[in-house]
């Protein structure tokens, strides 16, 4: 158990070991340049350091090898001459004179020397080694079979052999083996073992000196690198620090500037940009509260000469009856224009309170089945008139959350209105969904549709699908915007989707609970073309007058406007 979890201790560590390099390498140019190059460096230098002692070491092997040939050729010459000019005839004379011919030819060469006088394999009589023919019997053994063969077949032969230290390890050598003929004994090798120990310690210091360099290479790359980047990223990271500063909006934040290189320009650059947005950003403001006073001033000044109007226009009204046909319709467009005025002049002061940040939200707990059933018994009327069918979907458990019931009421009836206007006719589906975090209501017609461009821009103010056509129809073109804020306020989201032929569908997600940080719906935006399930409920209501129209907020109170004057769509 302690190993498990000192296992799993260890891997969680490396793992955020791990994680933290991970971020520091995503979050800093300085240290991806840095890495690369000395990444680079070091593979170029390997590269380089592996050929340079691959080179050497052939260098010096092969020029030591041609220098071991020949002078084991030259001994081995002079080691048959002697045995020619020898005139040992006995057993012993003839061992004699093979211990002198390998002790003289042991120190012959430019270097010292091991030397071995072996019998030839194949051949009869004495034994195979004979006391005194090899100068340490101990390295006998370094002769191999292989060699030995290969020198019987004549000529000069070679062989590469490890030769083992006193001290420990092994030193490279060269065995270089040829036949002579000893006077009365026959046909014996003699083998010549070479130390190339000089060479190869020549090869460590070189492979030695290599190393040392390339780390110098490396430190003085690496520290090179480190401080051209720091001139380089420097000025980067303090220009994305200002940057953010300006995001944040100090406007009056700028770079320092030094010199007069490229650094130096691009600072003048940035602290020029900086200075006209700030001149721009300052004139947008004071050109928008200019705006929002005019439009609070001048709503606030029209309620006075609109009041006066309603007033008349409600004497004319009532007096309607005794007025000849035309006179009379002229009374009832009079009352549905003013009141269509009217709520002009609410969204505008709505609006203007949205973009003083003035706008409260009075939340209290409340289930958001019973405000979606109010909302839609509002909107029954218009959609009788339209021939429309509303459907409700609502799960069975509450779906309670912290809201503003009259705000968001109003955000329902501007979707429903809307739906019912361009549904042409068909079923306009509402549905309530609920998860632990939020509460959604989705609003779905199947009428013209919109594209994907219009769905992006149907919550901007006085934004039409078509320009061209004059708007005597649907609401004051604040109704969706003033909706969007009304979301926003709540810290919920308002959506819409929209296929040409296809139909529309808007989405309210808001927050169960305040401070709730909405990451999902529980509804999905693009609606299914499955047919419905769930609970349904169907909302009719009787016909009611034309001319009177139901206390629907703005934007239904064209609903009974001539047909003439009911041909818009999205």
């Amino acid at each position: 158990m302690r190993v498990s979890g000192a296992w799993r201790l260890l891997r969680a560590r490396s793992r955020r070991r791990v994680r933290s390099w991970t971020r520091a390498w995503r979050s800093s140019l300085q240290i991806r340049v840095i890495t690369s190059t000395l990444a680079i460096g070091l593979v170029a230098l390997t590269l380089i350091g592996a050929y340079v002692s691959a080179r050497t070491a052939d260098g010096l092997f092969n020029d030591r090898l041609q220098q071991v040939l020949q002078e084991s050729a030259r001994s081995t010459l002079q080691a048959q001459a002697t045995f020619d000019n020898s005139t040992a005839a006995t057993s012993p004379d003839v061992q004699r004179l093979k211990g002198d011919v390998a002790r003289a030819q042991r120190t012959g060469g430019s270097d010292r020397r091991e030397v071995f006088l072996l019998r030839a394999p194949g051949q009869q009589g004495g034994d195979m080694f004979i006391p005194g023919a090899a100068s340490d019997q101990a390295l006998v053994p370094l002769v191999s079979r292989e060699l030995r063969l290969a020198t019987a077949e004549g000529g000069q032969h070679w062989q590469s052999v490890a030769i083992p230290r006193e001290t420990g390890g092994v030193s490279p050598g060269v065995m270089v083996g040829q036949d002579v003929t000893v006077p009365v004994d026959g046909t014996y090798q003699l083998f010549f073992l070479y130390s190339l120990q000089s060479e190869q310690d020549r090869l460590d210091f070189l492979q030695r000196t290599l190393g040392l360099a390339a780390v110098a290479l490396v430190v003085l790359l690496g520290s090179m690198t480190w401080l051209v980047t720091r001139q380089t990223v420097r000025p980067v990271r303090r220009a994305a620090e200002v940057a953010e500063r300006l995001a944040d909006g100090h406007l009056s934040e700028r770079m320092p500037e030094k010199g007069e290189d490229e650094m130096a320009t691009l600072a003048r650059s940035f602290n020029e940009m900086a200075d006209s947005l700030q001149d721009q950003i300052h004139r947008m403001e004071e050109l928008s509260t200019l705006q929002r006073r005019f439009v609070s001033d001048v709503s606030h000044e029209l309620r006075t000469p609109l009041t006066t109007i309603r007033m008349a226009g409600e004497v004319i009204h009532a007096s309607r009856a005794d007025f000849d046909p035309a006179a009379k319709r002229s009374a009832e467009l009079l009352q549905t224009q003013l009141d269509r005025f009217e709520d002009l002049l609410a969204d505008l002061l709505e609006i203007s309170r949205f973009d003083a940040g003035a706008a409260v939200l009075d939340a209290e707990g409340r289930d958001v089945r019973d405000v979606v059933i109010q909302a839609v018994d509002h909107a029954a009327p218009l959609a009788e008139r339209r021939g429309a069918w509303l459907h409700v979907v609502v799960p069975e458990e509450r779906c309670v959350a912290d809201i503003d019931p009259r705000r968001v009421e109003r955000i329902l009836r501007n979707l429903l209105v809307n739906a019912v206007e361009h549904a042409e006719g068909s079923t306009v589906e509402v549905t309530v969904g609920a998860d632990a975090h939020a509460v959604a209501v989705t609003v779905r017609d199947r009428g013209v549709g919109m594209t994907p461009d219009e769905a992006a821009h149907v919550f901007d103010r006085f934004w039409r699908a078509d320009p061209a056509r004059a708007r005597t129809t649907g609401g004051t073109g604040l109704g969706l915007a003033i909706s969007l804020e009304d979301a926003h306020l709540h810290g919920g989201w308002l959506e819409a989707w929209g296929r040409p032929g296809r139909g529309a569908s808007f989405r309210l997600t808001l927050p169960r609970r305040a401070g709730i940080r909405l990451t999902a719906s529980p509804l999905p935006l693009q609606p299914d073309e499955s047919p419905i399930t769930g609970a349904l409920r169907v909302v009719v209501r009787p016909h009611n007058d034309p001319a009177a129209l139901p206390d629907m907020g703005s934007d239904d109170l064209d609903a009974a406007a001539s047909d003439d004057e009911r041909q818009e769509v999205r």
